[in-house]
């Protein structure tokens, strides 16, 4: 089972795109984000006759998150998190497919911070802490996947020193990321390929694909009953080079048969 996350900055603008990339990684379940899309302009038919079924969570210009499913309708359990009826920001969406909880994020971004925005990134993360210990209590096969906005250690980032004070590498966020491991979940990417460095972000601008400046900002973290079958683990990073690509690349991991 081959199980991806990808933001792809704009659904509708990059769709040939996603679906170039769908017929030639060809995933099992795919967690989408920055849809920027609203609710009615997610392009489901041109997804469906690609083979994918879906459920999504639009938004007006910004945000959005999708989780889509080859041969199969996701099953959605939940479109957002608890804690905040104020949070009007569409960051998540969680859905059952073929035995397994996928759980799709959006995280804040935060800058600047210090400021408001990385005050709702922290508030955000408090109660995704709480829903991901909530999943793990259920004892239920989940994978959290998506854009999480942090580099979590420095081989996640290519110029640590520079990035010190950012709100994707604050040790505020870090430490989030760190709660997460320490409930029980594992990053599957760096448990395969624990010293090498690996991105799936090239910013557009200073050359930064060009120069290989990336951030490790995309993960995919399992529940300890999937450890065991984890097989391999990558990034689509061929993706970021192509013309008018997302400054993301897709990455993926792939699990023995739950």
């Amino acid at each position: 089972m081959k199980i991806a996350t990808f933001n792809v900055n704009g659904v509708n603008g990059r769709l040939d795109l996603l679906l170039e990339w769908l017929e030639e990684a060809r995933p099992d379940v795919v967690c989408l984000q920055e849809l920027k899309a609203p609710q009615e302009r997610f392009p489901a038919a041109a997804i469906d006759r690609a083979g994918y079924g879906a459920v999504w969570h639009g938004q007006k210009s910004w945000n959005g998150v999708a989780i889509l499913a080859r041969d199969a309708d996701p099953i959605e359990t939940r479109r957002e998190l608890a804690g905040d009826p104020e949070d009007s920001h569409s960051r998540y969406i969680e859905a059952a497919v073929r035995g397994v909880l996928v759980a799709c994020l959006y995280a804040p971004n935060g800058n600047p911070a210090p400021g408001p925005k990385f005050d709702y990134k922290l508030r955000w993360f408090e109660r995704f802490l709480l829903h991901a210990a909530a999943l793990l209590e259920t004892g239920a096969p989940v994978v959290l996947a998506g854009d999480f906005n942090i580099m979590p250690t420095d081989l996640d980032v290519y110029a640590p020193e520079r990035w010190r004070d950012d709100a994707l590498f604050r040790l505020e966020v870090r430490a989030a990321f760190a709660m997460l491991l320490a409930q029980g979940w594992t990053d599957a990417i760096r448990t395969l390929h624990p010293d090498e460095r690996i991105y799936t972000f090239w910013d557009y601008f200073r050359n930064a694909w060009g120069r290989n400046a990336g951030l490790r900002l995309d993960h995919l973290l399992l529940s300890p009953s999937l450890v065991p079958n984890l097989r391999s683990a990558g990034v689509d990073r061929h993706m970021r080079g192509r013309d008018r690509a997302s400054d993301h690349a897709p990455a993926w991991i792939e699990l023995d048969a739950v």
